[in-house]
């Protein structure tokens, strides 16, 4: 069994696991906002998309604090660049999560019925990629051999979000009664939300890249 690449650094190890479960929890608090927004559900909408920011800073500062460590205490040189290049990647999943969120919240699109159930499944099939990427993030770290688990699971998840993204995409452009700017907005939206699974994949591709190098 391959060890993990902090095998000795405790405390390094459990800054780490903090990191990702905030990118982890963004999820979550992203699909919730999303939810409520579908629901009209404008207190619930805010009060995840506060929670959100709050996580946010937090992995921010756990992200410099880890770039400090590594460099100050020149831990692991060999497999520094890629861990920093990890985190970094990580963090830019967190702030898409934002991104949407805030964007529902300034231009707060009219999402017709018919399509709630497509943004819904869009929305969870990119939070499973992002998931899938942070599990074989975390085995990166600790257990080198368990990363292949995740990673084919990221591909299909975002494969999943493709297929849901042009089907409502077709949808979309299909209705007679939507202006085309209502069109374009409804596309935006589902673009922007399929773009945090393609964000989870192009990590999972980085992660699979730095696992061949560890291995030689």
């Amino acid at each position: 069994m391959a060890l993990g690449i902090f095998t000795r650094q405790i405390r390094l190890e459990k800054k780490i696991d903090e990191f990702l479960n905030n990118v982890s929890q963004s999820g979550l608090m992203f699909e919730q906002g999303l939810v409520a927004f579908l629901k009209d559900d404008t207190d619930a909408f805010d009060e995840k998309l506060q929670q959100m920011l709050k996580v946010e800073h937090r992995a921010d500062s756990l992200r410099r604090e880890l770039e400090q460590e590594l460099y100050a205490k020149t831990l692991i040189p060999e497999s520094r660049g890629d861990v920093l290049a990890l985190l970094e990647n990580a963090d830019i999943i967190l702030d898409d999560f934002k991104k949407v969120l805030w964007q529902f919240d300034i231009e707060t699109p009219v999402i017709p019925v018919p399509y709630h159930e497509d943004f819904l499944s869009l929305t969870r099939y990119a939070v499973e990629a992002v998931e899938a990427t942070i599990c074989s993030c975390r085995s990166f770290f600790k257990n080198l051999s368990g990363v292949a688990d995740h990673l084919h699971k990221v591909s299909y998840w975002e494969t999943e979000s493709d297929i849901v993204v042009t089907r409502l995409q077709r949808a979309i452009f299909q209705n007679k009664d939507l202006e085309l700017c209502h069109k374009n907005q409804l596309k935006d939206f589902a673009m922007g939300i399929a773009r945090v699974a393609d964000k989870a994949e192009d990590v999972a591709d980085r992660l699979s890249i730095y696992v061949i190098k560890r291995s030689l």
